[in-house]
C-alpha cells in the first residue's frame, strides 16, 4: 500500500463514530481519559453527535441510562481504564437489571503492556462480564467497526442490554481501510403467532378474572397495552418502576407492583385466574419476593402465560402454561385484533383499592414540628407540576411514597432505576433535558442519593439545561435505617450530617437554589422553578426539609424501633 493510499484512510476512531451515527446513536457521556483521546475527538468533529463532559464517571453511565429509557437507542458511555471503569460499573449494571441498551467503550492499556499489571491496568473484560450482555476486549484496529456494528446489535436485540468494548489506547488513532461486509444493526422484532394470539385470546376471554402484568418491554406500546386492556376487560398491573406503561388514570389500572406494595392492591392478582405477563422479567420487586403470579402445577389450571422478546426469560420465574417469544408492541397489537368477544367485568372496586392507597391521610399538611411530611411534598408536587413532566427518581425511602402519591398519566415519564442504584436523579434529568428540552424534567432524590451525584448540576448549568431537582432531606440513610429499625431494634451508621444549606451546594454549582419547610414556601417554589424551567437555561434546586420519624407511608421509625425491641433481636 502507498503512503499516498493510506494517507486517505480514515482512522479507527472515525470510522467506529461513523457507525455510530449511521445507527443514529446520538449522545457520548465520559469523563475524558488519555486511553481513548481519539474516539472523543472523533465525536466532538461531528455535528450529528455530542460529546457530554460530565464530572464523574457515575453520572456519565446513569445518563446514558436515562438518554436509552426515553429513545429507545442506546447511548455511549466512556471511560478510561481501572479507575474510570470502576467508577463507570454502578450505571453499567443498572442497564443491566433494567434491560436498557448502552454501549460502553472502556479505554485500556497499550497493547504492548496487556498484563504486564502496567499504569491503572484492570482486566476489564473479566470485570464487565456479569454487568453485561457481551464484554469484549479488541487488539487489533482494524476490528473495531465490525465489533462496534455488532455490539450495537447485541445491545439491543433480543431483551436490550448493556455491552462494553475494552480498546488499547494504541488503537483508536491507527489509520485503517474502511470496513466493508458488518453486522446488520437492526434487530429482529419478532411477531406472535396466529395460533399462539388465537390461544392467549380464547383463554382471556373466558378467564373471569384476567389481569395483565406490563413491564418495561411494552414501553412503546402504550396506544396496543390500552386496546388490549380494554378489549378483553383486563384489569392491569405495572411492574417495579414501570408505572408509566399503563395510564394510571385509567379504570382498568390496578396499581404498581412496587416495593412495600399494600395488601388491598395485591388482591385481584392473588384472586386471578388469568395473568398474562408481557414484557416483564418478573424480578424479586416485581413479584413480591417471587410469591406471585404462582404459575399452577396442574396444567389445567392455566393460570399464567408469558409474552417476552427474550425466549430465556419466559418461564424463568414462575411455571407458564404458554409462552411466547414475541416483540410487546406487535404481540399486543395482534391480541387486540383477535375476533374474541369477552364478557363485561367491573373492575372498580379494585382500581378504588389502590386509588385510596395513593391519598395521603388527611393531616399531612399540618403536620407539626419544623419539617415536612414526606406525603405532602408528593401532594405539592401533584398540585403543581405538568402531568406530562418527565420524573427522574432516585433510589431511597422518600421514594416509598413518590411511588405511590404520584400518578403517571402520560407514557415515558418515568426514569427510575430498578436496581435500587443511589445517585441516578440528577444525571438522569441531565440526560432526559438533553432529549426532551421542551418538557418538564424534575429529579427527585433523598440527600443521600443527591450528594452521590449532584455534582453533575456543574454539567446541567454548564449546558444550559433548566431541569428541577427535588431533594428530600431527612438527614438519614432511611431505607437502611427502617431495616435495623425492624431488624435489630437500633440502628448504626445511618444518621449523615443535617441540615445541610444544599441550597448553598447548587449555587456553588453554578445552579439556584432554595430552601423550603413549610407546604406554602414548598409551592412557592415549585412554582418559581417550574417559570424558571420554562424561560431559562439555570437548573434549579428546591432543598425541602423531610421529617425523618416518617420513614415509609404505612409506618414511623418510634413504630419500628418498638417492633424490633420487642421482638429481642
Amino acid at each position: 500500500m502507498s503512503s499516498e493510499q493510506h494517507s486517505h484512510h480514515r482512522t479507527a476512531a472515525e470510522e467506529v463514530v461513523g457507525i455510530l451515527a449511521a445507527a443514529h446513536l446520538r449522545r457520548c457521556y465520559t469523563v475524558p481519559g488519555e486511553s481513548f483521546l481519539e474516539l472523543a475527538d472523533a465525536i466532538e468533529q461531528r455535528s450529528d453527535m455530542e460529546l457530554v463532559s460530565t464530572r464523574h464517571e457515575n453520572g456519565a453511565a446513569f445518563m446514558a441510562e436515562a438518554e436509552a429509557k426515553l429513545t429507545g437507542l442506546p447511548a455511549v458511555a466512556a471511560a478510561t481504564r481501572g479507575p474510570g471503569a470502576s467508577n463507570l460499573a454502578v450505571g453499567v449494571h443498572t442497564a443491566m437489571q433494567d434491560s436498557t441498551p448502552m454501549i460502553v467503550f472502556l479505554g485500556q492499556v497499550d497493547t504492548d503492556y496487556l498484563g504486564r499489571e502496567a499504569f491503572q491496568e484492570v482486566d476489564l473484560t473479566a470485570f464487565y462480564a456479569p454487568i453485561t450482555k457481551w464484554a469484549t476486549t479488541v487488539t487489533r484496529a482494524d476490528r473495531l467497526p465490525e465489533v462496534t456494528a455488532q455490539a450495537i446489535r447485541t445491545a439491543t436485540s433480543g431483551r436490550p442490554g448493556p455491552v462494553a468494548i475494552a480498546v488499547p489506547g494504541d488503537l483508536f488513532g491507527q489509520r485503517i481501510p474502511a470496513p466493508t461486509a458488518l453486522p446488520g444493526t437492526i434487530p429482529p422484532r419478532p411477531p406472535l403467532g396466529d395460533d399462539e394470539r388465537d390461544r392467549i385470546s380464547a383463554w382471556l376471554a373466558r378467564a373471569e378474572r384476567p389481569v395483565i402484568i406490563a413491564g418495561g418491554g411494552a414501553r412503546w406500546a402504550d396506544t396496543e397495552l390500552v386496546a388490549v386492556a380494554e378489549r378483553f376487560n383486563a384489569g392491569v398491573y405495572t411492574s417495579w418502576r414501570r408505572q408509566d406503561v399503563f395510564p394510571n388514570h385509567h379504570p382498568l389500572y390496578l396499581g404498581h407492583l412496587g416495593l412495600g406494595c399494600p395488601k388491598q392492591v395485591l388482591t385481584a392478582l392473588e384472586e386471578s385466574d388469568a395473568v398474562l405477563v408481557v414484557g416483564s422479567r418478573l424480578s424479586e420487586i416485581t413479584t413480591q419476593t417471587y410469591r406471585l403470579p404462582s404459575g399452577a402445577a396442574d396444567s389445567a389450571a392455566s393460570t399464567v402465560a408469558q409474552i417476552d422478546i427474550d425466549p430465556t426469560q419466559v418461564g424463568a420465574v414462575t411455571r407458564v402454561w404458554l409462552g411466547a417469544v414475541a416483540e410487546a408492541r406487535r404481540a399486543l397489537a395482534a391480541l387486540a385484533e383477535a375476533p374474541v368477544t369477552p364478557p363485561p367485568r367491573d373492575w372498580s372496586q379494585a382500581h378504588d383499592a389502590w386509588v385510596r392507597t395513593t391519598t395521603p391521610p388527611p393531616d399531612v399538611s399540618e403536620h407539626p414540628g419544623e419539617r415536612l411530611h414526606p406525603w405532602a411534598v408528593v401532594d405539592a408536587m401533584n398540585r403543581t407540576l405538568p402531568e406530562d413532566t418527565v420524573l427522574v427518581n432516585d433510589a431511597g425511602n422518600f421514594a416509598g411514597f413518590l411511588n405511590r402519591g404520584w400518578w403517571f398519566r402520560e407514557p415515558r415519564t418515568q426514569i427510575a432505576a430498578t436496581s435500587g442504584a443511589m445517585g441516578s436523579a440528577v444525571p438522569g434529568a441531565v440526560a432526559a433535558k438533553l432529549v426532551e428540552p421542551h418538557r418538564t424534567v424534575v429529579a427527585v432524590a433523598g440527600d443521600g442519593g443527591a450528594l452521590m451525584t449532584g455534582q453533575e448540576l456543574e454539567t446541567a448549568s454548564r449546558l444550559g439545561l433548566p431541569i428541577v431537582v427535588v431533594v428530600f432531606q431527612n438527614g438519614l440513610y432511611g431505607t437502611i435505617a427502617m431495616h435495623q429499625a425492624r431488624e435489630l431494634g437500633r440502628t448504626a451508621a445511618v444518621d449523615i450530617s443535617g441540615p445541610l444549606d444544599l441550597a448553598s451546594y447548587a449555587r456553588g454549582l453554578g445552579a439556584r437554589g432554595t430552601t423550603v419547610s413549610t407546604l406554602k414556601e414548598l409551592e412557592k417554589a415549585l412554582t418559581e422553578a417550574l417559570d424558571a424551567s420554562a424561560s431559562g437555561s439555570t437548573p434549579i434546586l428546591v432543598d425541602v426539609r423531610t421529617d425523618p420519624e416518617i420513614i415509609a407511608p404505612d409506618t414511623t421509625m418510634a413504630k419500628l424501633l418498638r417492633k424490633g425491641q420487642r421482638e429481642g433481636r
